[in-house]
């Protein structure tokens, strides 16, 4: 397979995962660092849904780009 084909394909199985059951991740801020001392806090981000959709449509333009043949 080529490689465009499978980053496609790739693309579309990830968008499809977060449009379907959303996805999230977490990062670490210091809010406080006096001397040695610091302080953090996790915060939990969600990726919006439309950033699913516009994965999805990258991955099919991969996969058309990809499959045209060259003359």
């Amino acid at each position: 397979m080529r490689p465009m084909i499978i980053a496609g394909i790739a693309l579309i199985g990830l968008g499809a995962f977060v449009l379907l059951r959303g996805a999230s991740f977490t990062s670490r801020r210091d809010v406080l660092k006096v001397g040695d001392v610091k302080v953090t806090a996790d915060q939990q981000q969600t990726i919006p849904p439309w950033a699913g959709g516009i994965a999805i449509v990258a991955g099919i333009a991969c996969i058309a780009s990809g499959s045209r043949r060259r003359a």
